[in-house]
């Protein structure tokens, strides 16, 4: 469902979550902050952005509204 925060870090070039999201903003990269301040990722919005198709693994799937 969400990148782990290594995978975040990976993803951003960065370890501070402040850095993370100043980077996810300017790539304009889709995520929500989580109660500890740390960027949430979906994995979806990822692999949609570097043009791979979706897992064909059965995951959970987020429901917003």
């Amino acid at each position: 469902m969400f990148l782990t925060e290594e995978e975040v870090a990976e993803l951003t070039g960065y370890k501070r979550p402040t850095d993370q999201v100043r980077w996810l903003r300017e790539e304009k990269f889709g995520f929500v902050i989580d109660g500890n301040g740390r960027a949430k990722v979906l994995r979806e919005v990822v692999l949609a952005r570097l043009g791979s198709g979706p897992s064909k693994r059965k995951e959970p799937q987020l429901r917003l509204g």
